[in-house]
C-alpha cells in the first residue's frame, strides 16, 4: 500500500490541479492587459504632444532662419539628401515626424496663406490617433499660438480645452 501512494504522488499533477493553475492564470492576464493597453494609449498620447511640440519649435526655427514664413509642408521641416539646411529640407525634425505619423498618431500639417502672396503665415496642425480607443483617446490641435488643445470626442480644434503648461 505504501509503494502505491509512493507511486501516486510522482505521477505528476492532476487535472483539476492545471486547471486551477491555468484559471489563475487567465485571471491575472485579464486584469494586467486592459492596464498595458491603457499605458501604451497613454505612452502614444505623451509622444503625440512631445511630436506637437517638436513641429511647433521647428516651425519657429524655420520662419527665423529662412525668413519666408512657416514651412510650405511638413516634410520641407525634415531631413533632405545632404547638402546642408534648405527651404525645401531644413532638417529640423526626424523623418518619421516629417512622414506625418508617429507612435499610433497621423499629424495633418496644414499652412494658411492668408494674404494670397505665397508666404505661409500661420499653421494648424491636428495629431490623431491611429486607431481611436486603442492607440490614443485623445485628439490633438495646435497652430503658430504653439498651445496644445485637446478633445476627447473627436479632432480636436483652435476651440478645444488647452493643456496645462509643463
Amino acid at each position: 500500500m505504501f509503494r502505491q501512494a509512493s507511486l501516486r504522488s510522482r505521477a505528476g499533477f492532476s487535472l483539476i490541479e492545471l486547471l486551477v493553475v491555468v484559471a489563475v492564470l487567465l485571471t491575472l492576464m485579464a486584469i494586467a492587459i486592459p492596464n498595458l493597453m491603457r499605458a501604451r494609449g497613454n505612452a502614444n498620447e505623451a509622444s503625440a504632444v512631445a511630436s506637437l511640440r517638436a513641429i511647433s519649435t521647428a516651425q519657429a526655427t524655420y520662419q527665423q532662419t529662412f525668413g519666408l514664413g512657416y514651412a510650405p509642408t511638413l516634410a520641407a521641416l525634415g531631413p533632405g539628401a545632404g547638402g546642408g539646411p534648405t527651404p525645401a529640407a531644413a532638417d529640423l525634425i526626424d523623418q518619421v515626424l516629417a512622414s506625418g505619423g508617429k507612435t499610433g498618431y497621423i499629424f495633418a500639417y496644414s499652412p494658411l496663406d492668408p494674404n494670397g502672396d505665397g508666404r505661409m503665415d500661420s499653421y494648424s496642425i491636428t495629431g490623431n490617433p491611429v486607431v481611436p480607443g486603442q492607440t490614443g483617446s485623445k485628439y490633438f490641435f495646435t497652430d503658430e499660438s504653439n498651445v496644445i488643445r485637446f478633445s476627447l470626442t473627436g479632432p480636436a480644434t483652435a476651440a478645444s480645452t488647452p493643456i496645462p503648461p509643463q
